[in-house]
């Protein structure tokens, strides 16, 4: 081959190579301007498989201020943009929060099942030892007299049935027993028949005047005047009060003697307002006093006393108790476990799981692969710790019981979405890159007319940005169209982060690595 071929054959190859070349970056620009969404109307058109997977939208929103929902597209009343669809199923819960395993553990996120069983096993209470009003005799004076004899002279003396009290000496009793006595001398000497009513009428005589039937026949049987009257004991317990003293006047039907027995005590019991509707007459109660630890005292409750106490927020149950060996005394504190007369099967969950926004409940529902969503729910009778659900769980649903406190409002959960996920590999806030013409340039901010910013489902728009702390670069001006990079720095305010002159000879970063790849590749 001569030297003249081989230069021929040469520069054909060179020819050819930088046709090539050519050719490579005139598709590479080409393939770029396809692949670009069309501005056309200011609004990005999507490619045709994005449009067949697009469903119906939600709703629309301000990218700006995306808290505002609007049902139907158009202008945003905030800013001069269009509004941006939001897509989704219609079913989907927009406050779920997917939380990493790795930052479930180190928030101490705890979770607990909803049960079905018996709510609240017992209600602890405590309360004071009293008398039992309904087990309580009264000593009175049966006629007009003197008290000759006192035989208990203190209050709280203990007495047992039958036991004597004290000794009256009435004198109206000696004027019915000799009228009687009368009568019968009448009935026996003077042989006159009918004078049987006579000796009915005075014996009923001596009933009115207050002699008991015993004393009654005692003189009828002895014929002796009887002036004296012995009070005894109706029963056993201790004199709640002493009324009289030795060498008093009594008038008939004053009280003399109070007696309380103590066979069976009152316990009045301070439960709680909450814990109120599982009791019932009728409860059965066993309670414990530190005096007599090993002993259990064993009744039931006989009222709730219709009245709260407004420092304490409790109301009364008055349990009767039976007293063996007569060890309970008024006064004494006891600590009272009463069984709840209901043991209906409901929901329950622990009460700690109960967010209590003021205006409705809320529970945080686990619902597995580190995903939770609030759930309102009807919050019945709360017991031992545990709550009632009515309304709002399912049996075997999982519900936060601990750290559910970060996720209390639908609000608050959109704000903590970004904060409680997988951190990704860089701390910072993700960039956004766009295009536009500067229409103004001030002392810490430019505005710019700006095209669609897909990453952010932002339209084309004017707006003002905050400048980078560096400052502009000097070949920035006003009507000039630049490419730039915005960063968020507080929700909803956005920085510039970089900017540079977008003029048509203007070759990007990327463009120039491309070139100098190919480059490289050649021959």
């Amino acid at each position: 081959m001569s030297a003249r071929t081989a230069a021929f054959i040469v520069l054909l190859v060179g020819l050819i190579g930088v046709g090539g070349y050519g050719a490579y970056q005139r598709g590479l620009r080409q393939g770029m301007r396809e692949a670009a969404p069309s501005t056309a109307g200011g609004v990005a058109k999507p490619s045709t498989p994005m449009a067949a997977d697009q469903k119906t939208p939600l709703y629309w929103y301000d990218p700006m201020f995306p808290q505002q929902k609007f049902d139907k597209p158009g202008k945003s009343p905030f800013m001069d943009m269009q509004l941006v669809p939001m897509y989704g199923s219609p079913g989907a819960d927009e406050g779920k929060v997917v939380v990493s395993p790795r930052l479930e553990q180190n928030l101490g996120v705890r979770i607990a099942k909803v049960m079905r069983g018996v709510l609240g096993p017992a209600v602890e209470a405590v309360g004071s030892v009293a008398y039992n009003e309904r087990d309580v005799e009264l000593v009175q004076a049966r006629a007009n007299g003197f008290v000759e004899k006192l035989y208990v002279r203190a209050p709280l003396d203990a007495v047992k049935k039958g036991q004597a009290l004290a000794a009256l000496y009435i004198p109206s009793w000696v004027a019915v027993q000799e009228e009687f006595l009368a009568a019968t001398r009448l009935a026996t000497h003077s042989g006159v028949d009918g004078l049987g009513s006579l000796l009915d009428g005075a014996r009923q005589r001596m009933r009115l005047a207050g002699m008991p039937e015993d004393q009654i026949a005692r003189f009828e049987a002895t014929g002796r005047v009887q002036a004296r009257a012995l009070l005894t004991a109706p029963r056993a317990g201790v004199i709640g009060e002493l009324s009289t003293r030795e060498g008093m006047t009594v008038m008939t039907g004053a009280p003399l003697f109070r007696i309380n027995g103590l066979t069976t005590v009152w316990v009045n019991a301070e439960v709680p307002e909450s814990e109120a509707a599982w009791l019932a007459p009728g409860s059965l109660a066993v309670a414990h006093t530190a005096a007599f630890p090993d002993q259990q005292f064993r009744g039931k409750v006989e009222a709730l006393l219709p009245e709260v106490d407004l420092a304490t927020r409790t109301l009364k149950a008055r349990i009767e108790l039976a007293n063996p060996g007569q060890r309970l005394v008024p006064g004494m504190f006891v600590t009272v476990s009463i069984a709840p007369m209901t043991a209906a099967s409901v929901l329950m969950i622990p009460t700690e799981a109960v967010i209590e926004t003021g205006k409705r409940r809320v529970v945080i529902v686990a619902e597995g692969n580190g995903k939770f969503a609030p759930t309102d729910v009807d919050v019945g009778a709360e017991a031992n710790g545990q709550s009632e659900i009515r309304n709002g769980l399912r049996a075997e649903q999982q519900v936060v019981i601990s750290g559910q406190f970060l996720i209390d409002s639908e609000a608050s959960l959109k704000a903590t979405v970004s904060r409680m996920s997988e951190p990704s590999a860089t701390s910072a806030s993700p960039s956004h890159h766009g295009n536009g013409v500067v229409k103004r340039i001030g002392t810490d901010s430019i505005t710019i007319s700006h095209g669609p910013i897909t990453s952010l489902k932002w339209g084309p728009m004017t707006m003002g940005f905050k400048l980078p702390a560096e400052g502009l670069p000097k070949e920035i001006a006003e009507g000039g169209r630049v490419s730039f990079g915005i960063q968020e720095t507080m929700p909803g305010q956005y920085q510039i982060t970089t900017i540079t002159r977008d003029d048509p000879e203007h070759v990007t970063p990327m463009m120039d690595g491309m070139q100098d790849d190919a480059k490289g590749r050649q021959p």
